[in-house]
């Protein structure tokens, strides 16, 4: 009696042991393929996250994009203006207007990129298939940058997080890979390159060396802060960029970039809608 007693307690423990082992399985492979709905399907849902204003509201008017009043607390200076275009769900995310400085500007910079970014996505990540960073840059003639070109990321890092301690460095340059873009770019007419962020317009030295080793095409003030924020909820992003100086040239940053913002804002009005009727539809592997 004791060894058929014995002889059941193995057999319903090994029973019992591959249920827990099929359910396991089902479970991981439910959470999977629940976790990547975002690069399997057709593009339906896009964010565009853009830092300034003036950048922004052609290419919102243009869609005839609809201010969400309450999407962001109160407490945010962010504004989201969404809508469809072409079968897609589309959310222009700007950063709104200092009121903690008194300054009344754009809030360029990492940290209301960043903010932005999080807050959006918290909100409707779930259902976001993709997110573009659109906006103005500095270009590299080492690169072939020139004034007016279009540039698509192919990554993005920063040059001003310099955490010269053993396992910062990587940190602190932080590289995210940008989804690929290649069809995208030869059907526009862009440029291909990586993108090197800074909270600062102009660059030092130190900034110099530090952009050399990112092999960086173009520099802004919000991509790779932007691209933290979408690899934290796992959502395919890349950086639209329109070159309004050249950081490797003779005059300074600040002068080409008043100078040539107006034109460098029309070319980013040509190319956004392209851009957004290219990818709505369309899987990832097509971009």
């Amino acid at each position: 009696f004791f060894f058929f007693q014995m002889r059941s307690i193995y057999i319903t423990d090994k029973v019992v042991s591959f249920a827990f082992f099929a359910l396991s399985c089902l479970f991981l492979r439910g959470f999977t393929t629940a976790a990547l709905p975002t690069e399997m399907g057709p593009i339906k849902n896009v964010v565009v996250a853009i830092a300034m204003e003036a950048e922004a509201m052609p290419f919102v008017e243009y869609l005839g994009l609809k201010l969400e009043e309450n999407f962001f607390p109160s407490q945010a200076p962010f504004q989201a203006y969404s809508g469809n275009h072409n079968k897609c769900q589309i959310t222009v995310v700007t950063n709104g207007k200092d009121t903690v400085y008194g300054a009344g500007v754009d809030n360029v910079g990492t940290v209301p990129a960043s903010t932005a970014t999080f807050m959006t996505l918290s909100k409707i990540g779930k259902d976001v298939d993709l997110v573009i960073n659109a906006g103005t840059c500095g270009g590299f003639k080492a690169k072939g940058a020139e004034i007016g070109d279009v540039f698509l990321t192919t990554a993005s890092a920063n040059h001003d997080r310099r955490i010269a301690i053993p396992g910062f460095v990587e940190y602190g340059v932080g590289l995210i890979q940008s989804t690929n873009t290649e069809n995208l770019a030869a059907s526009i007419n862009a440029k291909h390159g990586i993108c090197t962020t800074s909270n600062s317009l102009d660059h030092n030295e130190d900034d110099d060396k530090l952009m050399l080793s990112n092999d960086a095409s173009v520099k802004d003030m919000e991509a790779a802060a932007i691209a933290w924020s979408c690899k934290l909820f796992d959502i395919p992003h890349f950086g639209v960029k329109v070159v309004t100086d050249i950081v490797d040239g003779d005059r300074p940053s600040h002068e080409e970039f008043l100078e040539n913002l107006g034109s460098a804002a029309k070319s980013l009005q040509a190319a956004l809608p392209k851009i957004i009727d290219e990818v709505c539809g369309k899987g990832h592997e097509e971009l």
